[in-house]
């Protein structure tokens, strides 16, 4: 396990986590604290009642720890929620992860592939995919990456591939 932070960070200390949508308008928005980096990219991490908010709206607070995997050079993010979440891996289809100016800031593409705590693996919001993509007029290669990232992700969390293979779990003992 590599503890050095992305872009000269410190392990432990607070980063902002912000998705914005394809428009630029802010999205998801919170802080996390810098857990370390690995072979699968960057790990962040949140207690159980830490909050965030989506956009304006109020915060919003979560009951559960939960891990964060911000990979390299990749269309995706991952959550990684403990108990009591009934949601054990909820991944973003997003643009890559950018780090810099005490962050990481990403462009949320709407879809999700998720893993239930009973196993199932789910492919949710191709709806909002759909509609957003006539809205923000994703361009065609943005519409074929995160085609591509979530059918690789379907794949890979449902086989338990890494790092859907519970790698999470030593970053989880940082935030319990």
């Amino acid at each position: 396990m590599n503890a050095e932070a992305p872009a000269g960070g410190v392990t432990g200390a607070t980063i902002d986590v912000v998705y914005t949508k394809f428009d630029g308008s802010l999205h998801w928005h919170h802080g996390a604290s810098l857990l370390g980096e690995d072979e699968h990219g960057v790990w962040t991490g949140c207690r159980a009642r830490s909050s965030a908010r989506r956009g304006s709206e109020p915060p919003v607070v979560w009951r559960h720890p939960f891990v964060m995997l911000f990979p390299r050079d990749a269309w995706w993010t991952a959550s990684f929620n403990g108990r009591p979440s009934k949601l054990e891996i909820y991944c973003d289809i997003t643009t890559v992860p950018r780090w810099g100016d005490g962050g990481v800031t990403m462009v949320d593409l709407d879809l999700d592939v998720i893993r239930m705590r009973d196993g199932r693996v789910l492919l949710d919001d191709e709806d909002e995919f759909a509609e957003h993509r006539v809205r923000y007029s994703y361009p065609q290669d943005v519409v074929e990456q995160a085609e591509r990232s979530a059918g690789w992700l379907m794949a890979a969390v449902r086989a338990r591939a890494a790092p859907f293979s519970g790698v999470h779990r030593t970053w989880m003992t940082h935030v319990v």
